[in-house]
C-alpha cells in the first residue's frame, strides 16, 4: 500500500458499496515524502496498529464515525480490550482512492465534482496546539507563500510558540509531495460543500483535543498532528487512516521530541537532505527522479532508542503494558536528548 502499512483487500470497494480490508503496520518509515527508509523500527508497527486502534475506539464512544472494524489475532477480529498481547494487524472499512489526473505538470482533481460517495478525501488536516522549531508553517513564512493572518495571528510567530487557539492547516493527499492549500482551494478541489468543509473542521479539532488529553496523561505535549478523512456511501463523513501515533502526531516530552522527528532531526543534518530540497524547488512531481543519493541508515543506538519511544508510547497512552521490558518515556527520552 504504501512506504509504512501494507494493504490486504477482502471485499473491493465499489462505487455503490465500501469493501473490507485489513491494514498490516511494518516497522518501515518514512521522511521527507521519501517513502521507505533504509532502516526497519523493531515494533514501530504494532505501536502505530494498537495506538491508532485505541484512539478510534475513544472516537466511537464521542459518536465519531470511523473505518475502524477492529484488530485481528490468530485470524479474528476483536476490540483492544480483547487482546492477549501486541499486533500489528487492523481490519477496517475500505473506500475507493480516486487518483487525480496528472496534467501538464499539475493535477486536474475535476473527477470528484462528480463523485457521492465511498472515497478517501484527497486531504490530508492538520490541527496545530504548537509551532515546533521543524514546523512546515515556518518554512512557508520564510517562503511568502504563507502569512500571520493566514494563521489568525497578529503578529509573525517564533519557533517553539504555544498557540491561544489550535490552528486548522489542509495539504493535499494523493500528489507526488504534499502541498499545503487554503480551506477555499481545497474546497474546490475535492467537491465539498460549506457544511462538510465545516464538519471536517468540527471533527479535526475534537480528534487533536482528545490526542492531547490522552497524551497529556503520559507526561506528553502533542504539537500537531494530521487526521485523514473520507466519504462512506450516504456520504457520511468518516474517520480514516491512523490516528494518534507518533508518525501522525509531533509530541515532546519535557521539551524533547518524541516521535519519528527525532529522526527528521538526524537527516536534516545530511547531504542527502539538502539533495532532496534542492530537487523538490526544480521538480514538485518528479523530484525523486533528480535525487542521486540513497539516504544513509541510522546511527544503531539512535534506531534503537527511536524503537524505544514507540513501545514506551503505546505502553503509557493505552494504560497497558504492551511491551514488556520497555523503560519509561522518561528515561528514553533522557537518554535520546544528546541526539537531538
Amino acid at each position: 500500500m504504501g512506504s509504512v502499512k501494507d494493504l490486504q483487500v477482502l471485499v473491493p470497494p465499489t462505487e455503490e458499496a465500501g469493501g473490507v480490508g485489513r491494514f498490516s503496520f511494518s516497522d518501515r518509515y518514512s521522511v521527507f515524502d521519501w517513502g521507505e527508509m533504509p532502516d526497519h523500527i523493531p515494533h514501530k508497527g504494532a505501536s502505530l496498529c494498537l495506538v491508532s486502534a485505541y484512539f478510534f475506539e475513544r472516537l466511537e464512544e464521542k459518536g465519531i464515525r470511523t473505518h475502524y472494524r477492529g484488530l485481528v489475532e490468530n485470524g479474528a477480529v476483536k476490540r483492544l480490550t480483547e487482546l492477549t498481547g501486541p499486533v500489528a494487524v487492523m481490519e477496517v472499512g475500505l473506500l475507493r482512492v480516486i487518483e487525480p489526473a496528472v496534467k501538464e505538470g499539475g493535477y486536474d482533481y475535476s473527477v470528484y465534482q462528480e463523485k457521492k460517495g465511498n472515497f478517501l478525501i484527497p486531504l490530508e488536516v492538520i490541527y496545530r496546539h504548537a509551532l515546533p522549531p521543524g514546523s512546515s508553517v515556518f518554512r512557508r513564512l520564510r517562503e511568502g507563500s504563507l502569512k500571520p493572518e493566514d494563521l489568525g495571528l497578529a503578529e509573525r510567530p517564533v519557533p517553539g510558540q504555544v498557540l491561544e487557539r489550535p490552528l486548522l492547516d489542509v495539504s493535499t493527499k494523493l500528489e507526488a509531495s504534499d502541498r499545503y492549500l487554503s480551506w477555499a482551494e481545497a474546497k474546490e478541489l475535492a467537491g465539498l460543500t460549506e457544511g462538510e468543509v465545516a464538519e471536517i473542521k468540527r471533527a479535526a479539532l475534537t480528534i487533536g483535543g482528545l490526542i492531547a488529553a490522552e497524551a497529556g496523561k503520559a507526561g506528553l505535549v502533542n504539537e500537531d498532528g494530521k487526521v485523514e478523512f473520507g466519504f462512506d456511501g450516504e456520504r457520511n463523513l468518516l474517520v480514516i487512516d491512523a490516528l494518534g501515533t507518533l508518525d501522525e502526531c509531533r509530541f515532546t516530552f519535557q521539551g524533547i521530541p518524541v516521535s519519528k522527528e527525532a529522526a527528521r532531526i538526524f537527516y536534516k543534518e545530511t547531504a542527502w537532505y539538502r539533495e532532496v530540497e534542492a530537487a523538490k524547488k526544480k521538480d514538485k512531481i518528479k523530484w525523486k527522479e533528480l535525487v542521486e543519493q540513497s539516504p544513509p541508515p541510522l546511527p544503531p543506538r539512535l534506531k534503537e532508542l527511536i524503537s524505544r519511544l514507540y513501545c514506551a508510547y503505546a505502553n503509557e497512552v493505552t494504560g497497558r503494558p504492551w511491551f514488556a521490558g520497555t523503560s519509561s518515556l522518561a528515561e528514553v527520552v533522557q537518554e535520546i536528548r544528546k541526539y537531538l
